[in-house]
């Protein structure tokens, strides 16, 4: 088995976990923050569809699907990608806060290899800017209703 990496970005945010989970679940909501074309099937074995970083399409499984506390995508090979051996997980990981909520997102199981230099990376700073994205629109979500 080859060697993997993985990622870790945390989002503290002034709302309450409903809203952060809405806004992970929401078809509409999840297309305005992570990708315009972005799909959800939010169900346990559902399917979610995007275009994090912007050239790729990514296809995942919902394999955790645990409302207001955790989301965890297996993504689906990709004609578009190298091969892997180790399947690439994004794991979105609600906590209440006192202050709103703390929201982890944990990627891994991307290969070590070269090849995958360039897509981890993307996948990486995508994550990173779709989650500002994220950040400001429940900023603003939150302003607007109090």
């Amino acid at each position: 088995m080859e060697k993997t990496r993985g990622y870790a970005h945390r989002l503290d945010l002034r709302t309450d976990v409903q809203a952060v989970w809405r806004a992970l679940t929401d078809p509409s909501l999840l297309a305005l923050w992570c990708s315009p074309d972005a799909r959800i099937t939010a169900r346990p074995g559902g399917l979610f569809r995007a275009c994090v970083d912007r050239v790729t399409e990514f296809e995942a499984c919902i394999d955790v699907f645990e409302p207001d506390r955790r989301l965890r995508l297996i993504y689906l090979p990709a004609a578009s990608l190298p091969p892997a051996d180790s399947a690439l997980v994004d794991d979105f990981v609600l906590e209440p806060a006192r202050a709103g909520t703390i929201l982890r997102l944990l990627g891994s199981g991307v290969p070590g290899s070269s090849e995958w230099d360039v897509h981890y990376m993307r996948l990486r700073t995508g994550w990173q800017a779709a989650l500002t994205r994220l950040k400001a629109l429940l900023h603003d979500t939150h302003r607007e209703h109090p």
